[in-house]
């Protein structure tokens, strides 16, 4: 057989090294070592960057666990907040006495060591952590050997008791004197008359002194038939101001359906009778009929007759004894100038100054009239002599809020749960009042009142004994209250409300008043008369 050629001949396959084999598998061992190295590095770094989260978050929560609640603290009688509020107290008590005693040095030391216990104890609670006990302890053995020092020096607790129980009863004085102070001149200033409302008076007295027309008119007014025609609407209206005055009667002149048949009685005081003479004879109230009296002309109205003269005329201005007797001693807290006042309690006293009428409607000269108000003259009382619009709504107004039922005169009579109604807006039935003789049971309640065990302030109380179940209520929307001092009543209420009061100390011809409701009072104000502008700028 031939062989072929050598350039037709296979390659002849050469095995590799075996140094080439070793270096292949050390090269593939060191890959898998490194990738194997790697994995393991990116662990450790994930586990380092997630130690620390979870680091903080367990200090978060053991931080907070640890917060301090200073009120638990100071509860807590071991703690050293608790001690040293303790310490603190005492060495308050014992800084008043060192004062007294003029030791000024303890009682600046003392001082010292309560600020800085105030410091430490502000500190702490700013930081939320518990007082610690090296910074608690020198300030509890400080404050500790200064007491004992304020022991030493006879300041012992027995005198500290003294001192501190004398302290707070003059607080206590002082505070009660304060608040008597202040509801006094609350109420002086509700009672008074701003400036401009006197000037008023003063520009009218003089139209009466120079114009004799004025006071002829006047005198026709008082004598006109009218005034005792049954078959006419008649109100009744008892004050000194003016200006309120006018303002009752423009608006129930100005809301009426027959302004004409509308005929006022006014009773007011012998220094304001020729300047209302003088207004409401000059102005215009469209075709109604008004009538002014004073009350010094009352000469039945006497102390004989009746305890409130007898009463009234034993005080002065501020409502103490004119004699210096120690027989009448009121309470300062329901000093007002108002009830002291006989036009206050003319108000009992209405059959008697009318005899002739028969119905009448009293309005309070804090009163607005909204809506027509003749309906009233023919409501059916039931017998009754008094229409009224109860309160009773809230508890506070039932009639054990008013008087003293711890007295048996009134337990025996009286049902402490009954309601009260308000005085601003009545309806009196004058012959029932005076069949029931409802002005004699006033005066015996007067009478049992006399030592002011039944009642202390207003008129109000002795009117519920008067009127007690004699008193026939009325529809809610005839007479809506609290004007003068309630500054959240329903709107709505308001303008469904016939007459609205401003009973309360915020008047709205004061500047005290409140905003809201001003300008239900002005819108019956005559800004355009002259005297008003004039006296108003001046």
């Amino acid at each position: 057989m031939r062989r072929r050629a050598a350039d037709y001949r296979r390659r002849v396959r050469r095995r590799l090294s075996i140094c080439i084999w070793m270096f292949l598998v050390l090269f593939s061992v060191a890959g898998c070592v490194l990738i194997f190295l790697q994995h393991n590095f990116q662990d450790q770094n994930q586990d380092r960057l997630q130690q620390p989260l979870l680091d903080q978050k367990a200090r978060n929560i053991q931080v907070t666990h640890k917060k301090m609640n200073l009120t638990k603290e100071i509860g807590n009688a071991n703690s050293y907040a608790r001690q040293l509020l303790e310490q603190m107290t005492l060495a308050k008590a014992y800084l008043v006495i060192a004062k007294e005693h003029n030791n000024l040095h303890l009682a600046w030391q003392l001082s010292s060591k309560i600020r800085n216990c105030q410091s430490l104890l502000s500190k702490a609670a700013m930081r939320t952590d518990p007082i610690p006990r090296e910074e608690a302890e020198p300030l509890i053995g400080g404050l500790s050997s200064l007491i004992l020092k304020s022991q030493d020096a006879h300041y012992d607790l027995a005198t500290t008791m003294m001192t501190m129980k004398s302290h707070i009863q003059a607080l206590e004085e002082r505070a009660n004197a304060a608040n008597v102070q202040s509801a006094y001149f609350g109420n002086l200033a509700a009672e008074s008359l701003p400036k401009n409302l006197h000037c008023v008076n003063v520009k009218l007295l003089a139209d009466w002194i120079t114009n004799k027309r004025i006071e002829e008119l006047a005198d026709e007014n008082n004598n006109s038939p009218r005034l005792l025609d049954n078959n006419l609407y008649h109100f009744c209206l008892f004050s000194d101001n003016l200006v309120a005055v006018s303002t009752v009667v423009n608006s129930t002149v100005s809301n009426a359906d027959h302004p004409k048949q509308l005929v006022f009685h006014i009773v007011t005081n012998g220094a304001n009778y020729e300047p209302m003479q003088a207004w409401f004879v000059t102005n215009d109230f469209k075709g109604s009929i008004i009538e002014i009296q004073k009350v010094e002309d009352f000469t039945w109205l006497n102390a004989s007759y009746s305890p409130v003269v007898n009463k009234v005329k034993k005080v002065d201005f501020f409502g103490y004894p004119l004699d210096g007797s120690q027989d009448l001693e009121p309470d300062p807290r329901f000093l007002n100038r108002k009830y002291e006042s006989l036009l206050t309690h003319l108000r009992f006293y209405i059959p008697e100054i009318y005899p002739h009428l028969e119905k009448v409607v009293f309005l309070d000269d804090d009163a607005i009239v909204q809506k027509d108000l003749t309906p009233l003259f023919s409501l059916d009382l039931h017998g009754n002599v008094n229409g009224a619009v109860e309160t009773c709504l809230e508890a506070y107004h039932r009639l054990y809020k008013y008087l003293n039922f711890s007295s048996p005169i009134l337990s025996s009579k009286i049902d402490p749960q009954g309601c009260g109604w308000a005085f601003g807006l009545n309806i009196f039935d004058l012959v029932a009042w005076r069949n029931a003789n409802v002005t004699g049971v006033y005066h015996y309640w007067e009478k049992q009142n006399a030592d002011g065990n039944l009642w202390k302030l207003g008129i109000l109380p002795a009117g519920l004994l008067a009127f007690y179940g004699r008193t026939e209520p009325l529809d809610r929307r005839w007479h809506v209250l609290r004007l003068g001092f309630d500054v959240n009543i329903d709107s709505r209420l308001i303008e469904s409300a016939a007459v609205v009061h401003f009973n309360g100390n915020m008047k709205p011809w004061l500047k005290i008043g409140i905003g809201r409701y001003k300008p239900l009072w002005q819108r019956y104000v005559n800004q355009t008369h002259p005297y008003l502008l004039a006296c108003g700028t001046s």
